[in-house]
């Protein structure tokens, strides 16, 4: 079937003029941003990239990408008729040249109608009876389509994915709700008391239409808001797609964008507590905000995709392809509403998470401690926990989190604790000065980090202050999201000796510095400000024995196994990334506290949790999500699909309680210095009972405190053993 007809050309016509074709001011803005964020690259980024035939070929294929994540609007002969600039991209920036990107928008717009002329004729079609067997969901793995009647057979195959997960989400849903109407009617036999009405039993051709109806919805949203895409939205693609070729963290900001990035840097964020990103046609999470209300609920979790937004009572919106911005507005809201996400996990499970919208709670987000006992085994230890490496502009008081680790460290040695844990888990870092200021704190002096400017030899970053807060055995606690400064810490207190490092495969592996730039600054002169920000990358980390965080991250003494271990998370997941790379080492030493071989204590802690079934299931579980996450190409058939779900779902119940069990053995006690604070109001105290509650389930937290007992009786029995 064509649908490049004489309309869709005449309707083209129109939108190309009206909202993409650019006025004169647009133009001289454009290229007064491309100019200074060339010159900015050119100047400050870190690793300089060469504009050259291949600069161009990565262009083309990462705008590509952006343009069309799934490959659902572009066919073979547009890409080819683009592909005449694959080498001229480079040629065209340096002369300021717009060619390539205005053709693009031509062409994705003819596409975009295209594509909604498509899906008018698949969304009436017999979804039961059409012929299509399975559907790559991985767009790696996909072609484009050779022509229009290909692509129209993708749209098909995509629809009727959407189809068969409604149905089958829906007749679970109603059949969940039967089986609770019995058991509760069961239950209540015999009570006369008024009951509320409940929802009407639908027949499958009733669901079946209602999926029907619930996907035409969401996709005329859907082409509505592309429809409103405006030529900045591209050109803001576009230059993106400049600057990630460089690495994946620098990128240009509107002025709208900076302001909410500011925002979300200053602990400011209301709704759901979570900050998110656009990865492809969806939303991720990229991170839970310590104290917020997805971080309390626990089911929400970093790399979720978020697939539609429903308002309690209200129909699901479908936010596929939705700009960041406009999720958020959706996804934020007045305190005390409920908000519904339907979330594809990274195993490929479809899920809704109910979320009642609050405050985010600032002091959640703060370092805090408590003492920890397993009776006869060890007893008095200190733990503190550090969500993040905030600085000092964040707190009314003035003190950064350097200092208030530094408080609790003195709260728990007036305790004469025999160890400290510090969790550096889901850190995803923050202030450079103090997490050196925090390193010094276990050590007498010296080197903490290397910082290394493009073409300059690397500075150190030092501890001058030879006190020592805390001299005692000492375990630092990381995960696959504990990154930048979290990596410094945990990495300096491997290569000083100082501490066992516990925790995933290894951490997030990012060790790279980023700092914004004022475009506006580039012109003396310019009646068109603002012009937004660049976030450029200009500094790379180094250990203090001369090895980069980047990329490999920090491997921890003890690996613990989790649900991502089989999965590569983290830097690792991005394109263009920097490579590793390593300097020279600087001379550094303490004399604080003497290590026990961390061989004798890897081998203890993995022959107890190879006897501990909790470990075990993890690693089951581990295995599970990486074969669900690798199986892209999914059955049609809605009998088969329905099994294969079905499947997952019982697998699955196998683990759901995992991480439900409390620690049998494990007292958890709030610092009597602290209760006075905790009890001064309620909300107070119910936010320490579920962070103590968390605790109680911790496993790992179990096992790093059998390690604080094997290190010690190494020692000699010592519980501060010195050299």
């Amino acid at each position: 079937m064509k649908w490049k007809g004489i309309l869709v050309a005449a309707m083209l016509s129109s939108i190309v003029l009206w909202s993409f074709n650019p006025g004169q001011e647009e133009q001289e803005k454009e290229q007064l941003i491309l100019n200074a964020v060339l010159q900015y690259l050119e100047a400050l980024h870190f690793l300089p990239q060469d504009l050259n035939d291949d600069f161009s070929s990565q262009v083309f294929d990462e705008y590509l990408l952006a343009l069309d994540p799934s490959k659902r609007f572009l066919i073979q002969s547009e890409i080819d008729e683009l592909n005449v600039y694959r080498s001229q991209i480079d040629n065209q920036i340096k002369l300021r040249n717009f060619d390539f990107f205005d053709s693009s928008i031509v062409i994705i717009n003819e596409a975009t109608t295209r594509a909604k002329n498509i899906f008018d004729v698949v969304i009436n079609k017999d979804l039961d009876a059409v012929d299509v067997q399975s559907v790559e969901m991985d767009r790696k793995k996909r072609q484009y389509s050779a022509d229009d009647t290909e692509l129209e057979q993708l749209w098909t195959k995509l629809i009727k994915y959407d189809y068969n997960n409604r149905v089958k989400n829906a007749i679970d849903e109603q059949e969940s709700r039967q089986e609770k109407s019995e058991k509760k009617a069961m239950a209540d036999s015999g009570d006369t008391s008024e009951e509320k009405e409940e929802e009407p039993i639908k027949t499958i051709e009733e669901i079946k239409a209602d999926a029907k109806e619930k996907i035409a919805d969401s996709y005329k949203e859907w082409f509505k808001r592309l429809d409103d895409s405006r030529r900045s939205d591209r050109f803001e693609a576009y230059i993106n797609s400049i600057t990630h070729i460089f690495d994946p963290h620098t990128d240009f900001y509107n002025p709208k964008e900076k302001t909410d990035f500011d925002i979300r840097m200053g602990g400011k964020l209301e709704g759901i507590g979570a900050r998110l990103q656009t990865s492809g046609d969806f939303t991720k999470v990229s991170t839970i905000i310590p104290g917020g209300p997805a971080y309390k609920g626990k089911e929400l979790e970093v790399d979720d995709l978020i697939t539609a937004v429903t308002q309690k009572g209200g129909e699901p919106l479908d936010i596929t392809g939705m700009r960041i911005s406009d999720v958020v507005t959706h996804i934020r809201g007045k305190k005390g509403t409920i908000v519904i996400l339907t979330v594809k996990k990274v195993d490929g499970s479809i899920v809704d998470i109910e979320i009642e919208r609050d405050e985010v709670i600032i002091d959640e987000g703060f370092a805090r401690s408590l003492t920890l006992d397993i009776p006869d085994v060890v007893e008095n230890v200190g733990y503190i926990k550090l969500p993040k490496f905030y600085s000092s502009f964040e707190k009314k008081n003035g003190n950064s989190c350097a200092k208030d680790v530094a408080e609790e460290i003195a709260k728990l040695n007036a305790l004469n604790v025999n160890a400290i844990i510090l969790d550096l888990r889901n850190n995803g870092g923050g202030s450079l000065t103090d997490v050196v200021e925090m390193s010094g704190l276990f050590i007498e002096d010296g080197p903490i980090v290397q910082v290394k400017p493009r073409d300059k030899p690397a500075y150190v970053y030092e501890d001058e202050d030879s006190a020592v807060q805390y001299d005692g055995p000492l375990i630092v606690m990381v995960n696959q999201f504990s990154a930048s400064a979290s990596e410094i810490l945990a990495a300096a207190v491997q290569d000083y000796d100082r501490a066992i490092v516990v925790g995933s495969t290894s951490t997030f592996g990012k060790g790279t510095v980023q700092r914004f730039v004022d475009l506006d600054r580039a012109y003396k002169q310019n009646d068109l400000k603002p012009l937004g920000q660049l976030k450029i990358t200009m500094q790379k980390f180094f250990r203090v024995n001369g090895g980069s965080t980047q990329l490999e991250g920090v491997t921890p003494d003890i690996i613990f196994p989790d649900n991502y271990h089989y999965i590569e998370t983290g830097e690792k997941d991005y394109e263009h990334v920097m490579e590793w790379t390593e300097i020279s080492p600087v001379p550094y030493s303490q004399d604080v506290y003497k290590l026990p071989a961390r061989e004798v204590l890897r081998e203890k802690s993995e022959q107890r949790m190879g006897q501990k079934e909790n470990f075990q299931l993890v690693l089951e579980n581990a295995k599970r999500l990486k074969e669900n996450r690798d199986m892209t190409e999914y059955p049609l058939s809605y009998e088969t699909y329905s099994t294969l779900i079905d499947n997952r779902e019982t697998e699955a119940e196998k683990y759901a309680d995992l991480f439900d069990e409390k620690i049998a053995d494990l007292k958890i006690h709030n610092l009597a210095v602290d209760q006075e604070y905790i009890n001064s109001d309620e909300s107070r105290q119910a936010r320490n009972e579920d962070w103590i509650e968390g605790v109680s389930k911790d496993f790992y937290l179990e096992e790093t405190m059998y390690i604080l007992k094997d290190m010690i009786v190494a020692n000699n029995g010592e519980l501060a053993a010195k050299k």
